[in-house]
């Protein structure tokens, strides 16, 4: 079935840091959410963490609303996320252990069985808590470890991709130098693909 509102593939979004004035360049040039990014893309992971997760318990959280509305949210002065993520494939988070969160009042928590309490997800209308448009999915996990070939990195601009691709022309480069007529071992082809957010008519200035 096609589903507009829905999506295929499930996004990890970087988070963007405080913003204490709502100004777009300062939650775009936000140092420790690109330091954060770098570290994600060198290490191949993504680390799990318990912020806002009822009982603590340690995940690694996408979401499965479209790239689209994902990137428009991105660009948005008071967003919580900077334009920066990891995409995967729904059915791949799947078949990791990955699985959609339960909405649901605080008072039905406890309702949920241990093993299930993870992806609970407090909803209350009434009182304006809402947070199913993230539409979220959660992996109970200490760590996701990814794969280039089923990963799509998800940046603001073809400067991003350039720089990528040059830092990794550098490395080998280093290793030619190295290892010498030992090279054709070592050498290893550039191993990420992008969706890049200028691409789909998103303005984004990245400082």
């Amino acid at each position: 079935m096609i589903r507009g509102d829905l999506s295929d593939r499930l996004i990890h979004l970087t988070s963007s840091g405080s913003v204490s004035t709502g100004a777009v360049a300062q939650v775009i040039e936000d140092r420790a959410a690109i330091t954060r990014f770098l570290s994600i893309v060198r290490s191949q992971r993504l680390i799990a963490g318990n912020r806002n997760i009822r009982g603590g318990y340690k995940c690694v959280c996408f979401s499965e609303a479209p790239i689209a509305v994902l990137a428009q949210m991105t660009a948005d002065r008071n967003s919580r996320y900077a334009p920066l993520g990891v995409m995967v494939d729904k059915r791949w988070l799947f078949s990791h252990g990955g699985r959609p969160v339960i909405y649901q009042p605080e008072s039905e928590y406890e309702t949920l069985p241990e093993s299930l309490r993870y992806r609970h997800v407090r909803y209350d209308p009434e009182r304006s808590i809402d947070f199913t448009w993230e539409r979220e999915w959660r992996l109970h996990a200490d760590q996701l470890v990814l794969d280039p070939a089923a990963t799509t990195l998800v940046v603001p601009s073809r400067a991003l991709v350039d720089h990528f691709k040059e830092e990794h022309l550098q490395s080998q480069k280093q290793k030619a130098f190295d290892y010498g007529e030992d090279t054709a071992f070592v050498l290893e082809s550039f191993p990420w693909h992008f969706l890049v957010l200028e691409d789909l008519g998103v303005e984004v200035d990245f400082g």
